[in-house]
């Protein structure tokens, strides 16, 4: 397993650069610890209500071999249940860094670009 940290950079237009660099090195310090392998490259914006990460690379290699023999939907099908199953520490990474409730929370992957996004709603100040 590499020890090589991931390129992290952030951009804020309501909040600060260090807190959504923090959001981005929770989040692959998450995936590295639950799958074994987190993105190479993560960016969190903030803007206003919503925190928006983008984390690219980190697909693991059954992924890939799946996404290879056209099976994209069996990825998507284990990376929702991922979500699914650690839900609450995804929303904590934001909670905490953000000092607010998170109201909602979507995640996708697009398995040929290797790239996921991490879309978090908070409540309202």
């Amino acid at each position: 397993m590499s020890t090589t940290r991931p390129e992290t950079s952030s951009d804020s237009r309501s909040g600060s650069g260090a807190q959504a660099a923090s959001i981005s090195n929770a989040l692959v310090q998450l995936h590295r610890r639950a799958y074994g392998k987190g993105p190479t490259k993560a960016k969190t914006y903030l803007l206003d209500d919503v925190v928006f990460c983008i984390l690219e690379g980190g697909a693991l290699r059954i992924e890939e071999t799946l996404r290879d023999h056209g099976e994209e939907e069996m990825v998507h099908t284990v990376r929702r249940t991922f979500q699914a199953a650690l839900n609450e520490e995804f929303r904590g990474i934001i909670e905490e860094a953000m000092g607010r409730p998170v109201r909602a929370f979507m995640s996708q992957f697009d398995p040929e670009h290797n790239i996921a996004a991490e879309i978090f709603f908070l409540e309202p100040r």
